[in-house]
């Protein structure tokens, strides 16, 4: 069995529709039907992106001219620049033939010919199954090729509408504990007075909460990359609902992100921080509260919040469970050295 890998012009739709079926038709099959993976159109102005933070690769791989198989490779180039994040899907009916393996193997060889020696890639299995995903397909398949589970994470499902008198009674809990902070929300863009604080912010996030085993440097504090980010969010159809703490100061000391996807009609949880100095307030409450609440009266057809977190982040798991999201799913992320 040859297995040949190519690389696909972001550009050839017909190239891409191919790609993201065999993605979605895989994430799909082993996660449920309804399983919310990223819309093709999402997925394919992503690639098309043009960015001087990260190097998007897509590729098909082919046996006799037949495709069999998708995959990724994400090369940061700023930050984390030892580092490549992959994925590999094979199309459901031609699993267990060797394929994944052989298109692994030659993913690692073009991460490594970028000269990286650290690979992050993912998993997900059902809650059920426990932290590990001991016997689960893709966590197996991910330990036989020395994929370490580095950090675990849980997928949680908050079912909307949340019940007003709930929310009024945590926000008053919260603020009870939160005087001198003051919040403000907003749709869309980072108002400009403040985005060099969310930023910072923002970046923070990838070191502040937990990484278990992974091996992460601090991400750049960077406002064109927030621009950037929200150039690409319009192009996709998405929305996003943001809100912040504000110090007596006027300075942004937490903040988080709600992005509805305009294609599938779910949001889905991005950051949320807290700095660590203005810890211990309920701040990490107060804005998910009131981001929730201009959520539900902006965009009354969302049904769902999908959020991960770590699953030793018992805080914000906490603060998820009193605000009603539900354990839904168990995702690895997963990392290996190449020497």
């Amino acid at each position: 069995m040859h297995v040949h890998l190519t690389r696909i012009d972001p550009f050839d739709a017909a190239a891409v529709d191919t790609w993201w079926e065999i993605y979605a038709t895989a994430e799909r099959a082993d996660r449920g039907a309804d399983t919310p993976v990223w819309t093709l159109e999402e997925s394919r102005l992503e690639l098309q992106q043009r960015t001087d933070t990260i190097e998007r690769r897509a590729y098909l791989a082919r046996i006799d001219g037949e495709v069999v198989a998708s995959a990724r490779l994400a090369l940061p180039l700023r930050d984390n620049v030892r580092s490549a994040s992959i994925g590999v899907h094979v199309t459901p009916a031609l699993r267990r033939r060797g394929i994944g393996s052989a298109v692994l193997t030659l993913l690692e060889g073009d991460a490594q010919a970028a000269r990286r020696s650290i690979l992050n890639g993912e998993t997900s299995w059902p809650y059920a199954a426990g932290v590990d995903g001991a016997g689960i397909p893709g966590r197996e398949f991910a330990r036989r090729h020395g994929y370490a589970l580095a950090l675990g994470d849980v997928q949680s499902r908050l079912r909307l509408p949340v019940d007003a008198a709930l929310l009024d009674g945590l926000e008053t809990d919260a603020s009870a504990h939160s005087a001198g902070y003051t919040l403000r929300s907003w749709v869309g863009p980072v108002p400009e007075e403040v985005v060099a604080e969310w930023a910072e912010l923002d970046a923070a996030i990838d070191t502040e909460a937990p990484v278990g085993e992974l091996d992460l440097e601090a991400r750049t504090a960077d406002v064109a990359d927030v621009r950037e980010t929200e150039a690409l969010l319009v192009q996709q159809n998405r929305t996003s609902y943001s809100t912040i703490a504000l110090d007596a100061a006027g300075r942004a000391v937490a903040y988080t992100q709600l992005v509805v996807s305009g294609d599938d009609g779910n949001a889905y949880q991005w950051g949320t921080l807290v700095h660590r100095a203005a810890r211990g307030h309920r701040l990490g409450m107060a804005v998910k509260i009131a981001n929730l609440r201009m959520l539900q009266t902006h965009a009354p057809t969302v049904t769902s919040v999908y959020t991960y977190n770590a699953g030793v982040n018992e805080h914000m798991l906490a603060i998820n469970t009193h605000l009603g999201f539900a354990p839904s799913e168990r995702m690895g992320e997963l990392q290996k050295r190449l020497t």
